[in-house]
Parts: structure tokens; C-alpha cells; sequence
């Protein structure tokens, strides 16, 4: 059995829950309300940070992908049928761009993996490297899959590939984003299921607009017409989009912050023997298979190599 596989996952433990105290009843205003108006012009100030990265092999269209997803040139893309060479090394490869819209500010960071299975035939499923790198990644970021170049499979074709990553991912113990035990109220889990339920998302790049009847619109041109990607008839972009800007860019990085970098920094502190061993030491040395055991409350991965980013 793969000690991985039987690592506790970030759910084995719940991020603080908003306060459940009933309230109080008042007798006059006292101006809460206004720390609202001060959280936003200090976020108006400061402005956010975003990090992501792209994991896949080179000609998905990763790079125009980010491109379409902001709106922007954020990296910059190959020319169509230019040769690539392949990657001596797989060290990261980040850039950074600052993002301004309507007076808010977005540091957006862009990670890719250069070389990532360019060598490895994919067969239109999960690959045992993709397996073993959504195990590791999904006990350290969040994790948001998505199948690339979409236009290339038919509607049955996508839905059925569709299914088949879903049940390799519950057959792997692939948790991803929106993890299930992070609902906290009804409304967080019908919209949530329904995310989940769509994961991964068929999606197609573009960052070239096209007039289509009267309207310019983002778009890929083929020799059957043109491929909107923001259209849901045509892919499942619009889908990607509002949930890592429009709807859950700052639960994405609550989650990192409060779940995953806490579960990195026990780890280092148990590395690094800061930690007392007494009643709340945590053990988070890999056990070999004999020693596995069922995993128990703590919301800690046993292994970590990075520090990871907010974002997914």
C-alpha cells in the first residue's frame, strides 16, 4: 500500500467556523457596520495577492489559458507550429505581473512546469505521474483540474472522459477543490456540489478576439467556424473563471493560509524538534506500510517538500 494513498488529507480537520454565539440584543447603534467600509479601502490600498501554477505537458495551452483566464499578456505564448524543445531540467518557471481593475490591484503569480510528462504517452486518462502528483499537490494546495483543448473531443467523448477522471480521483483519493468538509452552510454546499460535480472542466484557450455576428468575442478560428470560449454551449471556461476570481478567489486563499500552510509549518516546527513532545506532540514522520494505521483528527499531510503558495 502506497503511504501516501493513507495520509491524512486536509479534511480530517475543519478550518475555524465562523462564531456561533447567539446574539446580543442592542439598544442603540454603535457603528460596526463601518469596519466593512475600513476593510475595504485598506484592501483598496494594499490590494491582493494571487499565486497559481499550471501543471500539464507543453502544448496544452497552458500559457494561453492564463492569457484568456485575465485578460492579459501574463506569459507569453508560442507561435502556432513552432517546435519547442524539450526541457533539460523541470526547475519552475514563475512571472509576475500586477493587475488593476477598477482601482483594485491583483499581484498575480504564475508557476509553470516546464517538461512536466512531455515523455510519457497519455492516453486520454490519469497517468500513473498524474496520480501520484494530484496525490502529493492535493495534501499541499489546492487543486483545480481541468481537461485541456476540449474543442478536440466530442460532447459524448468529454462527458465520458469526464467521469472516468472522476472516479480515478475517488479511486486514488484525489481530494480537490472545493473539498466537501469546507462547507460551512447549506448554501456553500449546493453551490459547491454542483462545482464538484463538474470538475474537471472541459476548457479551451484563447487570447484573440473575433467578430461574430455584430460582437467581438474571445475566441479560437477553425475552419468550422469559431470556438467562443466563453460561451457554455462551446466549453466550460466561464466555469473555471468564476470559481477562481469571481466567486471563490479569496476562500481559495483562506484555505492555504489556514489549512495548508498551517499543516506545512507543524510539519517543519516536528522537523525541526521545536515542538515539546509531550500530550499535543504531533508525529508526522512517513511510516512505512506495516506501521500505517487509520488516519486520526489531525488535518496535517505527512509529507511536504515546498512551501506553498496561496492560490491552489
Amino acid at each position: 500500500m502506497d503511504p501516501l494513498r493513507r495520509s491524512p488529507s486536509p479534511c480530517s480537520s475543519s478550518r475555524p467556523s465562523s462564531p456561533r454565539t447567539p446574539p446580543c440584543e442592542m439598544f442603540g447603534r454603535v457603528g460596526i457596520e463601518a469596519v466593512l467600509d475600513q476593510m475595504k479601502i485598506k484592501a483598496m490600498k494594499m490590494g491582493f495577492e494571487f499565486n497559481i501554477m499550471v501543471v500539464g505537458q507543453s502544448g496544452l495551452g497552458k500559457s494561453t489559458m492564463m492569457n484568456t483566464l485575465f485578460k492579459s499578456k501574463v506569459w507569453k505564448t508560442t507561435l502556432p507550429g513552432s517546435v519547442v524543445p524539450i526541457p533539460q531540467t523541470l526547475q519552475l518557471h514563475s512571472v509576475t505581473h500586477v493587475i488593476e481593475e477598477k482601482g483594485v490591484k491583483l499581484k498575480l503569480t504564475v508557476t509553470d512546469t516546464p517538461g512536466f510528462g512531455d515523455q510519457i504517452n497519455n492516453d486520454r486518462c490519469l497517468r500513473p505521474l498524474d496520480i501520484e502528483c494530484l496525490q502529493r499537490l492535493c495534501r499541499t494546495v489546492n487543486v483545480v483540474p481541468v481537461i485541456a483543448r476540449a474543442d478536440s473531443l466530442t460532447i459524448e467523448e468529454r462527458e465520458a472522459f469526464r467521469r472516468r477522471i472522476q472516479q480515478n480521483m475517488r479511486a486514488h483519493c484525489i481530494d480537490v477543490y472545493p473539498q466537501k468538509c469546507f462547507d460551512e452552510d447549506i448554501n456553500d454546499k449546493i453551490l459547491n456540489s454542483k462545482i464538484r460535480d463538474r470538475i474537471p472542466f472541459a476548457v479551451v484557450g484563447a487570447d484573440r478576439e473575433h467578430l461574430v455576428d455584430g460582437r467581438c468575442v474571445l475566441g479560437r478560428k477553425t475552419k468550422w467556424g469559431i470556438i467562443e470560449v466563453e460561451n457554455m454551449a462551446h466549453c466550460e471556461f466561464p466555469l473555471l473563471r468564476d470559481l477562481l476570481i469571481r466567486s471563490h478567489l479569496q476562500d481559495l486563499k483562506d484555505v492555504t493560509h489556514n489549512v495548508h500552510y498551517e499543516n506545512y509549518r507543524v510539519i517543519r516546527l516536528n522537523e525541526s524538534h521545536l515542538l515539546p513532545r509531550g500530550p499535543g506532540w504531533v508525529n508526522l514522520a512517513p511510516a512505512s506500510p506495516g506501521q500505517l494505521t487509520t488516519p486520526g483528527p489531525s488535518k496535517t499531510c505527512r509529507r511536504a517538500r515546498e512551501d506553498p503558495e496561496d492560490g491552489f
